[in-house]
């Protein structure tokens, strides 16, 4: 075997080794999201993401979970988007309201400065005290007109918030006519950042903060933009395509969390499917109600908290999340 076919030997392994799937198995997906090529993607690719505990059912009366947000007092946030509830889950292990109040309240984060950020699904992204239980409007209408229905948000290191505004409870017709991202700039100017998408949903930013991942809700294909400066993106473009249950082709993804090492973990019609930063696929990790939302929290950072419909559900994982700006 000459060095050529023993390099190329080498590569294959090691992108055999990085498909290995929790659950099920499944080929390799080939990403735009990056100029590299092949033989540099095999190299870079990301350790087995696989969980190192069983998946534990933390409470399962609820009406829809969704938005899982840690914040530094060891606190997860959550909300119960039919019931507009946001809960807490306290380092006590037990559950309370934050407000029941909250306008159909669908994603939360908790910024480094400590404000719990919501997206309201009623037409506006918020901020909350979390000591007072305060509310301060961050962003109700563009151009005169109210927002379909803010689902979910991410903040940049300028304190600059990304969120989507698709469909899901809007009035009809769309208030905004299209389904599209928003950035709130710290002066309160807001922005339309993309074209029309097919149901924006999940949204996130690279580490570095230089990619902006937006995960769509009615396609398969999860998308990727370059962040050229606080609230102007470009080229636009795949990252990675989610799986699919048996017999469809367009199902997208709902929320999303990213670790230290960039990783992606995307909620999906199958479970929370896990993508390298170069858009390969490494895992499926499955629980016994469809995702919606997950985040990356506890002491260590490593417990992934997921909401699945009726139920809020948690697992350890080998990588501990990114923390919010």
């Amino acid at each position: 075997m000459n060095v050529r076919s023993l390099l190329l030997s080498v590569t294959t392994a090691v992108a055999v080794a990085s498909c290995v799937t929790v659950g099920w198995s499944q080929t390799a997906v080939t990403s735009a999201a990056s100029g590299k090529t092949e033989e540099s993607k095999s190299a870079t690719s990301k350790q087995l993401i696989a969980p190192t505990s069983a998946v534990v059912k933390i409470r399962g009366d609820f009406a829809f979970t969704e938005g899982p947000a840690w914040d530094s007092k060891k606190r997860l946030y959550f909300t119960d988007i039919p019931n507009s509830t946001i809960h807490v889950l306290g380092h006590d292990g037990k559950i309370g309201v934050f407000t029941d109040q909250s306008n159909h309240t669908n994603g939360l984060l908790v910024a480094a400065d400590g404000r719990l950020l919501a997206c309201e699904m009623d037409g506006q992204v918020v901020a909350y005290d979390t000591a007072t239980g305060n509310k301060t409007v961050l962003a109700s209408e563009y151009n005169g007109q109210r927002f379909n229905a803010p689902n979910d948000l991410v903040i940049d290191r300028q304190g600059g918030i990304y969120f989507t505004d698709p469909l899901f409870r809007a009035p009809k017709p769309l208030p905004q006519t299209v389904q599209a991202v928003y950035y709130i700039a710290t002066s309160g100017v807001v922005t339309r950042v993309s074209g029309d998408l097919a149901a924006p949903n999940g949204i996130g930013l690279s580490p570095d903060g230089k990619t902006l991942y937006v995960i769509p809700s009615q396609q398969a294909e999860m998308l990727a933009f370059d962040v050229q400066s606080p609230g102007k993106l470009a080229n636009q473009r795949v990252f990675c395509k989610v799986s699919q249950p048996a017999g469809r082709t367009d199902t997208g993804g709902d929320g999303m969390a990213v670790d230290v090492e960039g990783n992606l973990y995307l909620t999906t019609h199958l479970g929370v499917e896990v993508f390298s930063d170069l858009g390969q696929r490494i895992t499926l990790v499955e629980f016994p109600e469809q995702p919606a939302n997950v985040t990356l929290g506890g002491p260590a950072g490593k417990t992934m908290y997921v909401t699945a419909r009726t139920g809020l559900y948690s697992v350890e994982m080998p990588l501990p999340g990114l923390k919010p700006n």
